[in-house]
């Protein structure tokens, strides 16, 4: 059902006579253009269609907005869209002009199948439909088809934001960062050195503070919002007087103040420099399109409604809601069997994501913000709905992201697509996924150059009872994760005030500091919402300065405990092979100095800068210090070659001919992390560095070890060990979000272990997480829910792991229960004790597991 966008009233076809009734009452002399649209941005050649107008008798179309004679067209590209106009007619408006101008009206809507376009010259086109139109607007409006309901097409799209929903604004909140100072005091950023200067900001600023009566020696939040907004967002048609008074001169003028905001738009739309895009960008912040409210369609659009919602209303539901508003969708007549196959492939995908976990995502979340997990599982999905046979399909960590209860769910469907008659492969280090598989291989035994080998294969039994495998070992409980004797008691906290992001529902969350602190909640819960988008953004902004957006809160106290945030991600540490271990912890800084001072580097007059391969000097020139040369391969992307003059050494000769006991420094970035530990045994500074790598549980990469090669695990360590080996303050809060992706139990042991000693520091460690080995371990639980997407929002649960335990609203709690010993650690700073972090047998499935 089509409503009209204006009034949201019926859509009804317009004869051609009520066309003309209404193009009759135009002013006398009105020139019109009468035109008839045949294709409308679609692609192909179109040939018979062309020859068909000429056969008609048209002599004038328009294509893709030029016009041209019918007989001079030509080919068109048939891989490109096109839209083809036939213009059909010029009339003035006359009243002897009426018959032909109903003749003209009539053949337009024969040759657009019922639609026209007027084009009346000094005003807007106006469009006809013999099919939709609103008889109380006199408004026509555009046939409906797939396009006209898509935000990615230029017939769907709003027009203002191109169907993105939103647009760059300026940000009050990051041009007055604090709100506590005086505009003499540089409350506002761009204005800053206002008091100290008499330059023409200076005198623009004073001027506009004396006519709009704004004081500069109170707190900006202090002073009244309506004054605020004339600073902001301007004066209208006030005229400002400014005046000047220089050495050889002085006068006055007068002047519209536009308003900050929009002159920081102004200054980044118009500016050709892109140092200076760059700094009115940091004022500026993603907001909603105002034309479309963030809705990224056409009004047009989001008028036409199925059983009573409109496109936008179903895109906004989760995936769990839209099926069941598709389940109990009832059509009518023709309706119900033109729609039949396509509501029952609609509810069987919606099912299929259900199936997979995904039932707490809206149908409108963006592909880019989806996890990793969560993309894997909806192309999950996808094949369930093919119910393909004979098919193997390989997966890498599904599990990501997942909480324990959806992970379940999650096994099941792999074990349908299993009963299909497919084989699956899944790269999985969860328990639960290992111990339903039929066949499993371990490789091992360790990383990197220590691994790459099977060191065991067969049943999960089998995995258990092989003493070589270190994942078997975790699964019979021989090794375990511990469970800390004592939790430590907070020595503070931060809370979050009104937090109302996304689906928060005016949340109010305290964090304690001093202690390991884990966020958990099933998937959708609202964690990452609460840090990711509101706590961590709002500590930066007070404690670095930072311009980033803040999500929807009232406030966050208990700041002045911290120095500064940390976030800890598995983003790269680089993203070319310069950038690596070595020279991301600052450790080759040291190591270049060492070279510099050995007795060969003084005799040729060698400084530290000889042994860095990102300048000329001590790097082979050939690959510029890059130990590889870029191919470029046309239309593919390039492809790295080792460079022939180096060998891979990405230095020259006369460089590698310094050694340092008995190593160049290319062999030194060849080194293993463990074996340069007898390398620079007395060299305390880099021993401190490669100490907390190796204690990370990083012994066995190069230090040279490209970055592009490291996994998310080994990068994040990489990160983890540099802040260890730092002077530390006390007052760190350290943020992880999901740490454990990608890791090993044993690796696992390694982060916990890392953390603790952040926390022994006297530092904070907040962990959002799902990993109950990591839970288990925390001193205190922030649990979220109670469910998904618009069921959560909520806290739940919070206290040490033993009281989240026995929530019986908490789904956390209930699996933290089977990991949990029956005495509970005692309430103080502690120790570590131990425990079993053994999972409940499941049937076996044919799932063939691979863990590392």
């Amino acid at each position: 059902e089509q409503r009209c966008h204006q009034c949201g009233g019926a859509v009804t076809g317009r004869s051609a006579a009520e066309i003309v009734a209404e193009l009759a009452t135009l002013p006398e002399k009105s020139k019109l253009t009468l035109i008839a649209p045949v294709v409308e941005h679609r692609k192909g050649e179109f040939k018979d269609v062309l020859d068909g107008l000429r056969e008609r008798g048209f002599v004038r179309v328009r294509i893709d907005g030029k016009q041209q004679m019918l007989e001079d067209v030509g080919a068109l590209d048939k891989k490109r869209k096109h839209t083809i106009e036939v213009i059909v007619d010029r009339v003035i408006v006359a009243e002897d002009a009426r018959a032909r101008l109903t003749d003209s009206v009539e053949t337009a809507l024969r040759a657009g199948s019922g639609r026209l376009l007027v084009e009346i010259e000094g005003k807007s086109p106006r469009v006809y439909s013999e099919e939709r139109s609103c008889a109380k607007c006199k408004l026509s409006l555009p046939e409906l088809s797939p396009q006209a309901l898509s935000y990615n097409s230029p017939l769907g799209m709003c027009p203002d934001c191109s169907g993105l929903g939103t647009k760059l604004e300026a940000d009050p909140s990051l041009l007055v960062p604090d709100t506590d100072l005086t505009i003499d005091q540089g409350a506002i950023e761009p204005w800053r050195n206002v008091a100290e200067n008499t330059g023409w900001t200076s005198r623009i600023v004073g001027a506009l503070c004396d006519r709009l009566e704004i004081p500069r020696n109170v707190a900006w939040k202090k002073i009244p919002s309506k004054k605020r907004d004339l600073l902001m967002w301007g004066a209208g048609d006030r005229r400002i007087p400014v005046k000047w008074n220089g050495k050889h001169s002085k006068g006055s003028w007068e002047m519209k103040w536009e308003g900050l905001c929009p002159q920081m738009m102004r200054r980044f739309e118009s500016t050709q420099s892109e140092s200076m895009r760059d700094k009115w960008k940091r004022y500026l912040h993603e907001a909603p399109c105002r034309t479309c409210s963030g809705q990224r369609l056409r009004a047009e659009a989001r008028s036409v409604f199925l059983g009573g919602k409109s496109l936008v209303q179903v895109l906004g539901m989760t995936i769990r809601q839209a099926l069941g508003y598709f389940q109990s969708l009832a059509l009518d007549g023709v309706r119900a069997e033109i729609a039949a196959e396509v509501l029952k492939e609609v509810r069987h995908r919606l099912g299929f994501l259900v199936d997979v976990g995904l039932d707490y995502l809206t149908l409108e979340r963006a592909t880019a913000s989806l996890s990793g997990g969560e993309a894997q599982r909806i192309r999950l999905a996808a094949q369930l709905g093919s119910e393909l046979s004979g098919v193997m399909y390989v997966l890498d960590e599904p599990s990501i992201g997942l909480h324990q209860r959806d992970n379940l769910r999650l096994v099941e469907t792999l074990e349908r697509l299993r009963d299909l008659g497919n084989t699956v492969i899944v790269v999985e280090h969860d328990a639960e996924t290992i111990e339903r598989a039929d066949h499993v291989v371990d490789f091992g035994p360790g990383a990197g150059k220590l691994g790459g080998k099977v060191v065991a294969e067969g049943t999960p039994a089998d995995i258990r009872k092989s003493a070589a495998s270190s994942t078997g070992r975790f699964l019979a409980s021989i090794e375990s994760i511990p469970i800390p004797a004592e939790r430590r008691a907070p020595t503070g906290w931060l809370s979050v005030r009104g937090a109302k992001e996304n689906n928060l529902r005016d949340v109010t969350a305290r964090f304690p500091l001093g202690v390991l602190a884990s966020v958990t909640g099933v998937s959708g819960a609202g964690k990452s919402s609460l840090v990711g988008q509101i706590l961590v953004p709002a500590l930066r902004r007070k404690l670095a300065g930072a311009t980033e957006q803040v999500g929807a809160h009232e406030g966050v106290d208990g700041v002045g405990q911290l120095d500064k945030i940390i976030v800890i991600d598995q983003q790269p540490i680089g993203r070319t092979p310069r950038s690596n271990p070595a020279t991301y912890s600052k450790l080759f800084d040291l190591v270049r100095d060492v070279f510099a001072q050995t007795k060969e580097a003084r005799a040729f007059g060698y400084g530290p800068g000889r042994f860095s391969f990102n300048v000329k000097g001590g790097r082979c020139e050939a690959c510029e210090g890059g130990g590889v040369r870029a191919v470029e391969m046309h239309f593919l992307p390039d492809v790295f070659v080792t460079c022939e003059a180096c060998r891979g050494r990405r230095y020259n000769e006369a460089t590698l001919r310094v050694l340092f006991r008995g190593r160049s420094i290319a062999d030194v970035l060849e080194t293993s992390v463990r074996d340069a530990l007898g390398v620079f045994a007395n060299v305390p500074p880099i021993m401190r560095i490669l100490e907390t790598l190796d204690e990370v549980g990083l012994g066995y990469i190069a230090l040279g070890q490209p970055a592009t090669t490291l996994s998310g695990g080994e990068a994040q360590r990489v990160k983890l060990a540099r802040e260890l080996a730092r002077r530390d303050t006390g007052r760190t809060l350290y943020v992880l979000d999901e740490p454990t992706t990608g890791l090993h139990f044993e690796d696992v042991r390694h982060l916990l272990g890392v953390l603790q000693r952040l926390v022994a520091a006297g530092n904070s460690v907040l962990v959002v997480e799902h990993n109950l080995d990591v839970i288990k371990t925390a001193d205190w639980v922030l649990d979220m829910g109670p469910e998904g997407g618009a069921g959560g929002g909520l806290v739940i649960a919070e206290g040490t792991p033993e009281q989240v335990a026995k929530n019986a609203k908490s789904y956390t709690g209930q699996f933290l229960k089977t990991v949990l010993p029956v005495a509970q650690p005692r309430k103080a700073a502690g120790t570590n004790g131990s425990s079993s972090t053994k999972s409940p047998k499941k049937k076996t499935a044919t799932v063939l597991a691979s863990s590392a």
